[in-house]
């Protein structure tokens, strides 16, 4: 069972939940949704999720600690981080705007409430 504090990408082993669907720990994953400022990114040798927040989301402290943002907006959420990316795989990348204001708003809304 995944522990129940700290980050909640601390495994890779993933949490089926009632309906069998697969996710990183027992919280469920934003999931892909269409924004209109959302962005495609095509996978090349060598790119990983960490080095993905890193470049796109630059202007925030600490950027590549955001991989998970990633990971869990695919329309097949990546459940286990530490597999390379398969080059010419579509990765959908939210924007720096969806990321903090939707994303991480809905997870402070749900940890709050």
């Amino acid at each position: 069972m995944p522990p129940k504090v700290g980050s909640r990408h601390s495994f890779t082993l993933g949490v089926r939940d009632a309906r069998g669907i697969l996710h990183l720990t027992e919280r469920e994953p934003y999931g892909f949704r269409a924004h209109s400022d959302n962005r495609v990114h095509m996978v090349v040798q060598g790119d990983t999720l960490w080095g993905l927040a890193g470049r796109f989301f630059a202007p925030l402290p600490r950027a590549c600690g955001f991989w998970w943002a990633i990971a869990d907006f695919q329309p097949d959420p990546i459940v286990d981080p530490t597999l390379e990316l398969e080059v010419g795989r579509r990765i959908f990348v939210p924007s720096l705007r969806v990321l903090t204001d939707v994303v991480l708003g809905e997870v402070g809304r749900r940890t709050r409430g």
